[in-house]
């Protein structure tokens, strides 16, 4: 027992390691371009691209500082803009559905390259789906009417005094990579009691429907759901620990790190948003089924590709 609880801890420090080498420095840079007012200038810049989705220059605020920051930097830009944004349910929807699909981009997408997919491309993937998503959605609504009532959005509309110092920042991160340790240790000890008492086997059993339909291979379903429930931090973790000690392929890699990339954290952060007054429609299962057409529709494309071609186009670059 004693030789077991060692060896789970040496492998929980081992990948907590792996994680705490990619999400530190860039956690850094992007606390110094939050402080430098860099991301609000990059926001502006990109007021265009917003507004041809048909969102407000606020609401593109919002978008970058979420894609950058995280969910909660993003809901803190929410909450200190929303006495500025005048929204309807839709684009509160599609905004909320936007930032689903597209945070923490520089820390999450470099833990995905570090399990075995292109930077780049995934995080194209995230940002370029949540974009068109959010497009059509309010194109919908502009043309049906649904959803075309005003957003409330007094339940948040409040002055934020959060506090943003450096000693803040420290104390936060500090709690974070605590709570991440904690969690590994827990998947790593609930993994390896699924695969003892065969619950691995029967949850990738009942899994072989929606596998086969967005191709998603089965040896990596277990991590995967983890990660969709959970986040993406989590998933790509493990699948980390999964390659390392089993060498997945490439392709079923990259699947499971596109689905992860699109929907994951499906508990807390839909709970969020519904909180931000998101419509349950849009910002779960719309997403979730919009990604099970995008992996599936990845699985054809690579399904036609040699092992070569796919580590040349889709692996970390």
């Amino acid at each position: 027992m004693l030789d077991y609880s060692l060896a789970t801890l040496r492998r929980s420090r081992r990948l907590f390691l792996d994680l705490l080498k990619v999400m530190l420095p860039v956690m850094l840079a992007v606390k110094l371009a939050e402080d430098f007012g860099l991301i609000a200038l990059l926001a502006q810049s990109l007021n265009p691209l917003t507004q041809a989705v048909g969102l407000p220059v606020e609401a593109g605020i919002v978008w970058v500082t979420t894609a950058l920051v995280g969910m909660y930097g993003g809901v803190g830009a929410m909450v200190g803009l929303a006495g500025q944004m005048q929204l309807t349910e839709a684009q509160l929807s599609a905004l909320c559905a936007m930032m689903l699909f597209a945070h923490s981009l520089p820390v999450e997408q470099a833990i995905v390259r570090r399990a075995g997919a292109s930077f780049w491309l995934t995080t194209a993937l995230r940002a370029g789906t949540g974009l068109a998503y959010g497009a059509a959605i309010i194109a919908v609504s502009r043309a049906t009417g649904w959803l075309d009532n005003p957003a409330d959005l007094s339940h948040i509309a409040t002055s934020a005094g959060n506090d943003t110092s450096w000693l803040q920042w420290l104390w936060g991160a500090a709690q974070s990579f605590a709570l991440i340790f904690a969690i590994i240790l827990l998947l790593l000890l609930l993994l390896d009691l699924m695969d003892r008492t065969g619950l691995t086997r029967r949850i990738t059993q009942g899994l072989e429907p929606l596998l086969r339909v967005s191709g998603l291979d089965a040896q990596v379903a277990p991590v995967t759901t983890v990660g969709v429930l959970l986040g993406l931090t989590y998933g790509g973790g493990l699948i980390i620990e999964q390659a390392r000690e089993h060498d997945i392929p490439p392709r079923p890699r990259f699947l499971a790190l596109a689905w992860l990339s699109l929907s994951h954290g499906l508990i807390e952060d839909t709970l969020l948003m519904l909180a931000m007054g998101g419509d349950l429609l849009v910002i779960l299962v719309g997403r979730v089924l919009l990604t099970l057409l995008i992996v599936a529709a990845l699985a054809r494309l690579l399904g036609a590709l040699s092992d070569a071609q796919v580590r040349r186009w889709f692996a970390p670059i």
